[in-house]
Parts: C-alpha cells; sequence; structure tokens
C-alpha cells in the first residue's frame, strides 16, 4: 500500500523553517496537487497557525467585501492558501506588516508563479522570502537526504556496484511525483487522476490567471508536449500543429510555465547574452503527467524505447530540480548543444564558477563515445568544468577521466552507500 503524502517528510522543511524565523511572509509556490497545503498545515500545526483557504469561494468573497478587516481579524500567524485567487488582498496585507514586521507572520500558498500577480510581487517587495514545492522526489519518496549535488560539485563520487532498476525504473518514471497519483497502484486510475487533474487545473488557474474565455488550445498543447519532452523548443512547429498563431503558441506556453506544469530550460553558453537567442528545451512539469498525457504506461513505455528515454531525461531533470529547491545553495540549469550538434542533457551551474554535466542513459552500459558531448563542454566551460555524469541504467559505478563518472541511475537520489 503506498504511503500517505502526511507520512513522507518533506525536505523543503529547513528551509521553511529557516525563513519563517526571519522573514515576515514566506510564499510557498507550485503546481497545484504538489502536496503544498499539506506540507504548510504539518509545519505550521505545532507553531500555532490559523489556516484559511481561498479555495473556499465564502472565504473570498469575505476578503472582497471588506479586505482591511478580513486581515485585522487574523491572527498573530496565519496561513493563506492559494493566495493568487485573491490579489486585492495584498495591499492589506502589507499595512499589516507595515505595522508589525515581527518575522513569521504569514505563511502563503500559491499554484501560479508569483511573477505573474504583479500585486503581490509589488506589495510585499523585501518583505517575502519565495519557495518552491515540486511534487514527491525519489529523494523523499525513498527516505534518503540525496547528497548527489554536493557530491557531483565536489567531484566526489567513487567507484560502486549497485541492482539495477530495470523495470521498477520504467515505473517510477510513468508515476512521478504528485502525492495522488503515487497513492494510486493501479496504473489506469493514476493516468485517469493525472488526466483529470490537468483539465482542473487548466480550468482554475490559467483562467484566473489571464482571464481566457477559450482554454481548448490548452489540453492540445499539453498533450503535444508530452510527445515532445526533453526535445528543442520549435514554436513555430508548434502552432502549424495546432492551427493557431505562433504568438498565441508563446503566450500559452508562458501561462503553462506560470502554473508549473511546463519547463523551458534554456540553453548554455559562457555569454549569458547569447544563451538568451538560443533554442531551449521543452520539459513537462512531471514525468507521470507526461506518460499520462501520452497514454502510454510502464509497459507501452517499456516497448516504446526511444520516447522512454526522453521521459526517463525529464524524469531525471525534474528530480535534479527538486533537490535543488531544498538545497542552500542555487542551482542553476541549461542544456548544452554545440554547433557541431554535441549535447549534454542537463547542464548544472553552481554561483559564477562552478559548472557540471549530466547526460541520461536508458541502457544499461555505457561506451566512450557517449561522453563525446561531456567533453565537450568541459573544453567549453574551462576551468569552471568541475565534474560530468552519465547516468544509466546499469549495475557499475566507475570513473572514465578525471572529472567524468558512468553512474547508475539511482545514485541520484540513494548517494553512494
Amino acid at each position: 500500500m503506498a504511503p500517505s503524502q502526511a507520512h513522507i517528510p518533506r525536505l523543503l522543511q529547513a528551509r521553511l523553517l529557516e525563513s519563517i524565523a526571519d522573514t515576515p511572509v514566506t510564499l510557498v509556490h507550485g503546481p497545484r496537487q504538489s502536496g503544498k497545503t499539506t506540507f504548510v498545515k504539518a509545519v505550521g500545526q505545532s507553531l500555532g497557525y490559523q489556516y484559511i483557504t481561498f479555495d473556499d469561494d465564502v472565504q473570498v468573497e469575505a476578503t472582497v467585501d471588506d479586505p482591511i478587516g478580513f486581515v485585522e481579524r487574523l491572527g498573530p500567524r496565519a496561513i493563506l492558501d492559494e493566495v493568487q485567487r485573491v490579489p486585492h488582498l495584498f495591499t492589506s496585507i502589507k499595512a499589516a506588516i507595515d505595522r508589525n514586521r515581527a518575522p513569521g507572520r504569514f505563511i502563503m500558498t500559491g499554484s501560479a508563479n508569483v511573477l505573474m500577480v504583479p500585486a503581490l510581487a509589488d506589495s510585499l517587495a523585501g518583505r517575502i522570502g519565495m519557495l518552491r514545492l515540486h511534487p514527491f522526489a525519489q529523494a523523499e519518496l525513498h527516505g534518503h537526504p540525496a547528497p548527489f549535488l554536493d557530491t557531483l560539485f565536489a567531484n566526489g563520487f567513487r567507484a560502486s556496484r549497485t541492482e539495477r532498476l530495470g523495470r521498477s525504473l520504467t515505473e517510477m518514471v510513468a508515476t512521478g511525483g504528485y502525492p495522488e497519483a503515487v497513492a494510486r497502484t493501479a496504473p489506469h486510475r493514476r493516468a485517469d487522476w493525472l488526466r483529470a487533474h490537468v483539465d482542473t487545473q487548466i480550468q482554475r488557474d490559467v483562467r484566473d490567471l489571464a482571464r481566457i474565455r477559450s482554454l481548448e488550445i490548452e489540453p492540445r498543447l499539453l498533450t503535444l508536449a508530452s510527445t515532445l519532452t526533453a526535445q528543442l523548443v520549435n514554436v513555430t512547429g508548434l502552432a502549424r500543429t495546432l492551427g493557431v498563431a505562433r504568438p498565441t503558441i508563446e503566450e500559452h506556453l508562458t501561462l503553462l510555465e506560470n502554473i508549473f506544469v511546463l519547463d523551458r530550460l534554456p540553453a548554455w553558453h559562457t555569454n549569458r547574452i547569447k544563451r538568451i537567442a538560443r533554442t531551449p528545451k521543452l520539459h513537462v512539469g512531471d514525468s507521470g503527467m507526461a506518460a499520462a498525457l501520452g497514454d502510454r504506461d510502464a509497459v507501452q513505455l517499456e516497448a516504446d524505447r526511444p520516447y522512454f528515454g526522453r521521459l526517463l531525461e525529464t524524469f531525471v531533470f525534474q528530480e535534479l530540480r527538486r533537490q535543488a529547491s531544498w538545497h542552500e545553495h542555487r542551482t542553476g540549469f541549461s542544456h548544452y548543444r554545440d554547433a557541431q550538434q554535441y549535447e549534454v542533457d542537463i547542464v548544472l551551474e553552481r554561483g559564477s564558477h562552478l559548472v557540471a554535466g549530466v547526460e541520461v542513459k536508458a541502457a544499461a552500459s555505457v561506451n566512450p563515445r557517449d561522453f563525446v558531448g561531456l567533453h565537450r563542454l568541459h573544453a567549453a566551460a574551462g576551468e569552471a568544468f568541475v565534474c560530468g555524469v552519465i547516468l544509466y541504467d546499469g549495475e557499475l559505478g566507475y570513473r572514465v577521466g578525471e572529472n567524468l563518472w558512468a553512474l547508475p541511475i539511482r545514485t541520484l537520489w540513494e548517494g553512494q552507500a
């Protein structure tokens, strides 16, 4: 039986406790149904926080009728859930904080990027800490502390041996990390929930953000994106396929990014200006969601190895992003592709002087040709390059060069015992 999400510790908790100890407002934002409410209520319960949700239309109406009085009636500490639905309340919250700047006054959650709600960003500038809660990482589901990022940037891996994941890896990719999906053991029930969740999320969050009357493009665009995950974004091609104008596709891609269901991974370049002009990669925000939208379960993924390889890349990218979200050091993400078409799936940067690369292979073995892209990235990054890794579904972890490694993919969340 799958564990309840309430019994799976979220590794973002230490960051949340740090934030409420020194900042008046902390916003925990991320995709709907990623576990935000369960997480903040679990933390706030022992600290005396009052809980209010704006998914309740009665509460929303109360804030419209009397925003100042609503805020004044709040207790000394309050959790305000789904605040993107009440942007008119932010000015009153700002006034309350300016009267009393005690840390930890409010914990907010939101299912939309704060930058899409200018009233929140403007009203609470300098008063708010922002944390991103993703769906479950494999490190959380398996109860591991996940030292992968620190080991990567320290080039601290060592030779190791472990068991192949095989079919269980395909199951992990097909399941993804949404708590409700993880809790469903029947693949068809999991897929049904994920598809219904996408429909609900579009109807609620996109309409709230953009006041769009017609939402028919979003499900079609997401379904198409699920087949193109981990590939370069071709906006013109998407527009042609869907029969709409290119600017319309750009607008809808941005909306889907801002409700955390799509990510555009920028291209890496030593010149940061040139990165902006280069073609990003498209990733669906969760591998389980992509599999459900693509109508593929674990059995079908096993049979379609090219698609599974792309979905596995998305799975690894999202696991790395989830681990980075609770790390004290900021990690930047991009992809590498040079003029000769040599590639590295994921480029990670820590600060302005450390660069690492991660390649993802669905195979059970690695050959020297697989490292060409990492060699090219090393040459481009120079002394900033600290480590390159190929993650594959094999048994052996071994060094290939001074700072190049082949590692079993489970090392990503288990570390090296």
